[in-house]
């Protein structure tokens, strides 16, 4: 592997070729905002808040697709670049609804933690906002097109298993968002509810429906466990509040963890003091289950009694 030396807002790190410039700013603790880049993900530069200055080139780059070269000097926030930033994110929050007291994603949020970091506000105007289209039709996710900020990490993360593939772009310019299968519902798409579009949104158009109303971030204890269904053992966060444990969510789905239903369900029923209830899918609609069903165990139930009715 061959490396390459460069300098980053005063301090020289030396990182292997391959490497971005938002991933040669972390080695040395330098933190470049971006909303729409995850190493797990294939590179876009959608979200542009990642923008850097390069010397020598007249136009700001992008850090996540710019890939590091020996001598290169990258200043990540300077003058410029902030109010390019700046700008970037006050189009997002014109567009976004003004509700962070009662989002779920409060205190998690990547639009809350980078207007607060360069002092962005909502401001009234009369201009369009993202329709409130908002999606209860399953028991796991809740979707909400109106806190998208069309960032396509859901997109490409559900795009990563290929028999999934629920999620795309839909309609075009200021009316583009995210649907799912021929613009359907969760209930009667082909989503199969593992989450992982929900681990990688960085604001609320996505979320643990079973988390709702339940703890914030800030608010309860967290704790990593791991699956115990198959071989992958895909990572949860056991959420505990007052001597408790009240909810189970994924984590992102690295490392080649797929993540599913069964294994999120099953994780719940081990560590949970109440679990909610579980449901599963039949046809196109969503049906409450007994727990024996909702992961697969009703026909070994049924034959470990047989067996043990011999004894």
């Amino acid at each position: 592997m061959k490396y390459v030396s460069l300098t980053i807002d005063g301090k020289k790190v030396t990182v292997p070729e391959d490497y971005n410039i938002i991933q040669a700013a972390k080695e040395i603790g330098i933190d470049i905002p971006a909303l729409c880049y995850d190493p797990n993900l294939e590179v876009v530069g959608a979200c542009r808040l990642c923008i850097v200055e390069i010397e020598g080139s007249r136009k700001l780059e992008t850090s996540c697709s710019t890939k590091v070269r020996e001598g290169m000097v990258v200043r990540t926030e300077t003058e410029r670049v902030v109010k390019a930033r700046k700008d970037i994110l006050q189009l997002l929050l014109d567009s976004h609804p003004n509700d962070c007291l009662t989002c779920q994603k409060a205190g998690e949020c990547l639009l809350q933690e980078y207007a607060y970091r360069y002092d962005v506000k909502f401001r009234e105007h009369n201009g369009a906002k993202r329709p409130k289209l908002v999606d209860t039709s399953s028991p796991y996710i809740l979707k909400d097109d109106s806190k998208c900020i069309l960032c396509g990490k859901c997109v490409r993360s559900c795009n990563q298993i290929e028999e999934r593939q629920v999620l795309a772009f839909g309609d075009r310019g200021y009316n583009t968002r995210i649907v799912l299968d021929l613009d359907k519902n969760f209930e009667s798409s082909k989503c199969v509810s593992c989450n992982r579009c929900v681990t990688v949104c960085p604001v609320g158009a996505l979320v643990d429906k079973r988390l709702m109303g339940k703890t914030r971030a800030w608010d309860a204890d967290v704790k990593t466990v791991n699956c115990k269904v198959c071989s992958y053992g895909c990572e949860f966060e056991l959420l505990s509040k007052k001597g408790k444990n009240i909810a189970v969510r994924a984590k992102a789905a690295s490392n080649g963890r797929p993540l599913c239903l069964k294994g999120r369900l099953t994780t719940e029923l081990m560590h949970l003091d109440n679990p909610d209830k579980p449901y599963r899918k039949i046809g196109n609609k969503f049906v409450e289950s007994s727990w024996s069903k909702a992961i697969a165990i009703a026909d070994i139930i049924e034959k470990i009694e047989k067996l043990e009715g011999r004894e």
